[in-house]
């Protein structure tokens, strides 16, 4: 019995020695390949990081400059429907159909002429940095209805003209006039107006400045 157990034993160790071989070679190689995986995906993820640095790099200055073009964008559109050209923005009554110069106009001539045309039925005066100018009606000049100065062009007086068939109320600074030129800066003009019918004592006024260079 002992001689059977001794041989199993002798061929448990044949067999085991027997397989061990290729066992072992088996062990290595699946060893061997997980080191090898390992391996890989260290180096990947050390790799990932300067791989994906560039890209969020160019996403971040991407957006850096969609950023900067949105507020330059905003800041042009801001300033085109807040600036004010011409009339625009301007709450003139309906009885002023022009004007000159135009409210808040700029670089404007110190013998500047100024007009105001009115609906037709309006008489009107002027009142220019808190002197009113005297009001000559055409037609009412002195030498107008002279004969002798038929055909000829009568000068018109250094005061505000009004001319009744057109509505217009104008002024140019000059010699003997009360204002004799605009000086450099800022000047007011009110026009007070009202109908013929109604008269004076009911007129309306509008006022706005100009600058002068």
């Amino acid at each position: 019995m002992f001689w059977d157990e001794a041989r199993h034993t002798d061929a448990v160790s044949e067999s085991e020695l027997d397989q061990s071989p290729s066992e072992h070679n088996e062990t290595d190689t699946a060893a061997d390949l997980e080191v090898s995986n390992e391996a890989a995906a260290a180096e990947d993820d050390a790799e990932a990081p300067s791989r994906e640095s560039p890209f969020k790099r160019l996403d971040k200055g991407l957006l850096t400059a969609y950023f900067v073009i949105a507020c330059g964008l905003f800041a042009i559109i801001w300033a085109v429907t807040s600036a004010i050209t011409g009339t625009d923005g301007i709450d003139r009554p309906d009885a002023i159909e022009r004007l000159s110069p135009v409210e808040n106009a700029q670089q404007v001539v110190q013998q500047e002429q100024v007009v105001v045309d009115l609906q037709f039925g309006y008489e009107a005066a002027l009142v220019i940095d808190g002197i009113e100018l005297p009001t000559a009606r055409i037609g009412e000049f002195v030498g107008d209805l002279d004969p002798e100065n038929a055909g000829v062009q009568v000068e018109a007086p250094p005061t505000a003209v009004f001319d009744p068939g057109n509505a217009r109320i104008e002024f140019r600074p000059g010699r003997d006039a009360l204002i004799e030129s605009f000086s450099e800066g800022r000047h007011e003009v009110q026009v007070i107006y009202w109908k013929v019918e109604e008269g004076r004592a009911n007129a309306l006024s509008y006022r706005w400045s100009f600058d002068v260079v």
